[in-house]
Formats: C-alpha cells, structure tokens, sequence
C-alpha cells in the first residue's frame, strides 16, 4: 500500500507526535509499504510556526489535490484533514481511505487547561479562547466526523469522542504508541536497596504546567528536604536551568540535575542510575516517555490521566495518584524509597509491561485496520453502484 502519513509539526524523531510518526513509517516501509510524509517541513520555512499551525489543513489539501500518485491511505494527525475531506470528490472509488489519529484528544488538553483557569495557576487569553479554545477544537471534531476510521490513543478520548462529538463508534479504535526496538530487552539492575541508597526520580518532558510541574515540584522540593540520599533529574524541559532551580529551594539544589534537550537514543543512558519516574501531567494521551523509563526499569509514578492509566496498573507495575495532588505525589515517592523489596517488585513488573509496545505490533495492527476500512469502503462503493 501507499501510505501518507501527516503531522502538523516538523519532523523531528526526538519530540512526542513526530517522532511517533517517524517510526510508524519506518515500521510500515519494513512491511513493504510505500510511505510519504507531509508536515511542517513542506511549508514555507518563513512562516512561524504558530501561522503554520492555522493554514496547515489547507495547505494539506492543496497538496493531495495535486498529487500525481495515487494513495490509499491517508493517515492524518487530528485536525489536519478536515477541509480535503470536505472539498474533495469523497464518494469517488479511488478516494483513499481516510484515517484520523489521535497523538492525545485537543478536547482532554482544553478541560485540564481550564481547570488550572479555574484555580488561578493559568491565564485564559482572548488568541487561546479564539484558536485552541475555539476554532482549533472545532477543526479536530470535523477532521474526526469526515474520517473513514478514528484512531485514538486511550479508551477516555474515544468515550468522549464517541459521547460528546458524534463520532460514531463503529469507526473509532484504540490504536496506541510504541518504543523503539532499541528500548526493547534492555538490561538493568534491580537489586534491593539498603535503606540509605541514592535514590533518583526523573521527570522527563517539556517544563510547562501541563506536565504538572506546578505539582509535582513542590513535592519534589519536599523530599528533597526530608530525604538527602535522594536525587532529581529533569530531561528535555526545553527550558534553562536556571528556570527549574529557582523553582526549588535553595539548599537542595545541588540535587537537581537539568538537562534541557537530549537525543533519544540516547534516553537509556541518560536514565541509568534512576530507579523512579514522576509523570505529574493534567492530561497525557499516552505516555511514550513513561514506557520508555519502563523499559529501562524504572517504577513509575504518574497521574491517574487518561494515557497512563491505561498501562499502570497501580500497585502492580507502577502508582498512580490523583492529579493536581501534591501530598498524594509525597507518599507515592515516600512509599517507594522507604520500602526497597517493594520498588523493585514494580521495577520488574514495569519493564516487563513495557516490552508489549513494540512499534511492529503496532504497526502491524494498523494495517489490518486499514486492510478492513479498505474493504468496507469498497463494499459501500459497489452497492451505491449496483443501487443506481
């Protein structure tokens, strides 16, 4: 099959979304699929990237307009596909089949956000309510009506789509990310830990109050305080620094480590000698980075969101606490590293959840989708004919 596979961000394997598309095509061209790619990078490189984000779907359509090669499969990230779905001939036969997918619904990420509103912790402008809270939310409810199949990562954003946007649920299925095979059969060492051990927790991702720092760093800051064998790191923040130790308190912060970018392949070096990973967010699709830290034998602490609930089974291979809870992210951290036979009990069981998410399953469960879309589609397209 020939596959098209888009993403309204640049084509970057070290960042969530792209990286995610990256190796689905990989996968799919192991397969012995032809696959294409359209994102940000085939937009004028002068446009910023906020301007690239508003007039993406269109110029997605134009260049599906004017595509000298066939297709059959467009596989678009939300929001992209919108308007080619609605200005183009879609009852012909040789349309491709259209695919919708969810890297994390927008419509999750805007009730969390309004929440923080709520509180006092975000501020609500007139560009967010207009765009992300408005016509960018419009734009991906329609890109999921015109689609032909809707993927979605986790079993909360396909109930909400189902139940709140019309979607009909026949047509949606949960599809989720993967890791790299080089994340896969990694060793690591989970001997217990004497009581008075370093202990490391990692946050890893972008510095900003959807990840949940405002959150999860007061927690940290406290213990931090109370326990001085323990260490943080915080990998990818995208940020100084300077930013996250003025967060903290000045006498532990020679405890915490920043690292602003890094490569991922180079993630399972970066995380040895951590035993636990904080994921603190308000809303999270799935969570690629929590099953990476998974393959690498970390425990992991996470929110009981959407994404992580649907690996972490609590108290079994990783905890789960509420969102916006500092105390419940305290004793979560506190349980782990006063009870060594107990971390590494979810340690193990963490990493052996995590070798089911390899992007060849995954990848190979798609393409029976598509396989079944195709075909669906093609059984509605000879009954119309024969009808008329």
């Amino acid at each position: 099959m020939k596959i098209l596979l888009t993403i309204h961000h640049h084509l970057d394997p070290n960042t969530g979304a792209p990286g995610a598309t990256l190796q689905l095509g990989q996968e799919y061209q192991k397969l012995g699929h032809q696959v294409f790619y359209y994102s940000f990078d085939h937009l004028p490189h002068y446009l910023s990237g906020k301007i690239k984000s508003v007039i993406f779907p269109y110029f997605l359509a134009h260049y599906l307009s004017k595509l000298s090669t066939p297709i059959d499969i467009i596989d678009a990230s939300t929001g992209d596909a919108w308007f080619w779905g609605k200005v183009s001939s879609y009852q012909h036969n040789n349309h491709p089949l259209l695919v919708t997918r969810s890297h994390g619904l927008e419509h999750t990420v805007h009730h969390a956000f309004l929440k923080e509103v709520q509180t006092g912790r975000q501020h609500s402008s007139w560009k967010y309510r207009f765009y992300h809270g408005g016509f960018r939310l419009w734009e991906v409810a329609n890109s999921l009506r015109g689609a032909d199949l809707v993927f979605l990562l986790n079993h909360d954003d396909l109930e909400y789509a189902v139940t709140n946007l019309s979607i009909k649920r026949e047509k949606t299925h949960i599809v989720t990310n993967g890791i790299s095979e080089s994340f896969l059969g990694l060793k690591f060492e989970t001997s217990p830990l004497s009581s008075p051990s370093k202990i490391s927790i990692v946050q890893v991702g972008s510095y900003i109050p959807r990840k949940g720092i405002n959150y999860g760093v007061p927690a940290l800051n406290t213990i931090l305080k109370r326990y001085p064998q323990v260490q943080v790191s915080f990998l990818g923040t995208g940020c100084s620094p300077a930013q996250v130790h003025q967060d903290f308190d000045e006498a532990v912060r020679d405890r915490v480590q920043v690292i602003p970018h890094y490569s991922n392949d180079t993630l399972p070096t970066l995380l040895q000698g951590h035993q636990i990973k904080l994921l603190p967010s308000l809303s999270e699709g799935l969570g690629l980075v929590l099953l990476e830290a998974m393959a690498c034998g970390l425990t992991p602490i996470a929110t009981n969101v959407s994404g992580p609930k649907e690996i972490i089974r609590d108290g079994e291979n990783g905890l789960l606490v509420p969102p916006y809870d500092s105390h419940a992210i305290i004793n979560a951290i506190k349980q782990l590293i006063t009870d060594s036979s107990y971390l590494k009990q979810l340690r193990d069981n963490a990493y052996a959840t995590a070798q089911n998410y390899s992007w060849s399953r995954i990848a190979h469960h798609s393409i029976t989708l598509y396989k079944q879309g195709l075909a669906k589609k093609q059984k509605i397209y000879n009954s119309n004919n024969y009808n008329t």
